[in-house]
């Protein structure tokens, strides 16, 4: 079945659309799907292929700074970074709205994403009810844990950070899902992690899973590194296919 990828621009965010061609005009669900840190939205392109071909419609945003957005990054560590993510939350609703607008979707909502993209989907579930089901590729639920985890390593390597660094990045506390999951509404969430993960620890997804494991929550364990391979995108779209 042939798929349309149309690059489509909602107010400065630009992304592309992935549908069957048969279905452009179709109400169907609606997956917004992130890429990582330093890649761009047509790196998770065989990701949107895959799951459009289950009949989703699939969002590929650019984050801020990243592909058609692409900016020098910060020499201030880990600020592009916050910055990047913070920015894709400030964007998400207005993407939605744009295609429900359309009368494009039809009321099923799906959010994943890719390392960066991850952690950005994790943190949109503390805040979006409307979120019917997530996936997290390589992303900690655990923003907190992250940031901990980047002043161990500035410390360690001696790079030097503003020294109100946890001020200027205070709103994360309200977006860390292993703060808030007891509070928010359960609704079926995917996590793939490499066992070997040298960029986002494992543990700190592991962590999350067996603290709150139950029912809703699908965990794929991995011998990998920072990596995703096609299985991990067949994993994915099996998930969404199942739950939304």
């Amino acid at each position: 079945m042939k798929l349309a990828v149309r690059r489509r621009k909602i107010g400065t965010v630009p992304l592309l659309e992935v549908v069957k061609q048969e279905y452009l005009y179709t109400s169907l669900p609606l997956i917004v799907y992130y890429h990582g840190w330093q890649t761009t939205k047509e790196l998770v392109l065989t990701q949107g292929r895959k799951l459009a071909q289950q009949d989703f419609r699939v969002i590929l945003p650019d984050a801020q700074n990243h592909g058609e957005r692409e900016a020098p990054l910060s020499s201030i560590p880990s600020l592009t970074f916050f910055q990047s993510i913070h920015s894709n939350l400030f964007e998400f609703e207005s993407i939605v709205h744009y295609f429900e607008q359309l009368g494009l979707t039809n009321g099923k909502l799906g959010v994943g994403g890719v390392s960066m993209g991850g952690m950005t989907t994790c943190a949109l579930l503390t805040q979006h009810p409307e979120i019917d089901a997530a996936a997290s590729v390589m992303g900690s639920p655990s923003l907190m844990a992250y940031r901990q985890e980047l002043e161990r390593v500035f410390s360690e390597k001696e790079i030097a950070i503003p020294k109100d660094y946890e001020k200027l990045t205070s709103w994360i506390e309200d977006y860390d899902l292993s703060l808030q999951y007891s509070q928010i509404r359960k609704r079926p969430l995917f996590f793939w992690h490499g066992l070997h993960d040298e960029k986002i620890p494992f543990e700190q997804t592991d962590h999350f899973v067996r603290e709150n494991l139950g029912p809703e929550i699908t965990f794929h364990a991995a011998n990998e590194r920072h990596m995703v391979k096609v299985p991990t995108m067949d994993q994915v779209t099996e998930f969404f296919t199942t739950h939304l």
